[in-house]
């Protein structure tokens, strides 16, 4: 299995339309850091000015969830569909599992704690307010990260209104955060919250595998992968790669495609590949050029049985 073979069909890719980020209104003034605003500090320097479009409505009942993720030296935000219990409503059962639940994937993570309280409500079709108990920011976070954290959870709030249908897509949809009902809360000590606040641009992740998710098994034929990129017309270089004996790992697949730019399209990317039985690695990056490595890379372990 040591041989690299062919691609067997490439992948297509769009662009993902940007989304502009608006600075906190209609609030308090903030007094601290404003997560509204992605966080500086030179953490991010590839960062494509965009932000995630906002998810569509779907029958499934799974919860879309953001994790912070680590890919080189950049921090991005990565999401993943779970089972939620239907107890709550979308929005609430979204943020519940940020809160509570680890990632599927080990390179993602959360800095929420599981709350004692937790609430939220739709007013007027594109205002969110969550409102939870301060038990949730128990994380000793510097600006950056608690300004991530903040747009962490305004990102999984956004996206499970709009998969559910709660939400006007077409309208810029805002979230407000109240905590124990009150607006003058600074979160983690950095991050000013009772404003109304936006997805912020540049902190989605530029290369994302969205299925198959983490340790998923599929079946053995035909397997279809899915992803995204925020970079028009960058070519993504990628790779599959079979787990032997002791843990290590072949080269099974590999193969380029291209960004494209279609107008008003969730930038997706599909792969249909003949894989036979086994466990496998997927890794997905921005190629360089003029000798430059690979960046921004995102990988995905899943089994074929």
């Amino acid at each position: 299995m040591g041989r690299v073979r062919p691609a067997v069909i490439a992948g297509i890719l769009v662009l993902v339309p940007a989304l502009a980020a608006c600075t906190a209104e209609n609030g308090p003034t903030p007094s601290a850091t404003s997560a509204s605003v992605p966080a500086t500090g030179g953490t991010m320097p590839d960062a494509p000015a965009t932000s995630a479009p906002l998810e569509t409505t779907q029958s499934s009942n799974k919860a879309p969830v953001y994790w912070i993720g680590r890919s080189g030296g950049n921090i991005f935000l990565y999401r993943e569909f779970r089972d939620v219990p239907e107890q709550e409503n979308p929005v609430t059962r979204a943020l519940r599992a940020m809160m509570s639940e680890k990632p599927l994937d080990p390179d993602f993570f959360t800095p929420w704690q599981n709350p004692d309280k937790l609430a939220t409500s739709i007013s007027g079709k594109d205002i969110i307010t969550v409102d939870v108990s301060a038990d949730a920011f128990n994380s000793n976070l510097d600006a950056d990260m608690a300004a991530r954290a903040i747009q962490q959870l305004i990102y999984t709030a956004t996206a499970a209104a709009a998969s559910s249908g709660l939400i006007d897509t077409g309208q810029q949809v805002r979230v407000r955060i109240l905590v124990d009902g009150h607006t003058d809360y600074v979160a983690f000590g950095k991050v000013q919250l009772g404003a109304l606040m936006t997805r912020a641009a540049g902190l989605v992740a530029p290369v994302w595998i969205i299925d198959p998710q983490e340790s998923t098994e599929v079946p053995a034929g035909s397997v279809k992968i899915t992803g995204r990129s925020t970079s028009p017309g960058a070519k993504l270089r990628w790779q599959i790669l079979q787990s032997g004996d002791g843990g290590s790992k072949a080269p099974f697949l590999t193969g380029e495609t291209t960004a494209g730019a279609g107008q008003g399209q969730a930038g997706v990317f599909t792969l249909a590949l003949t894989l036979p039985a086994g466990d496998y690695e997927l890794r997905v990056a921005q190629a360089g050029s003029g000798g430059e490595p690979d960046r921004n890379e995102d990988t995905r372990s899943f089994k074929v049985r």
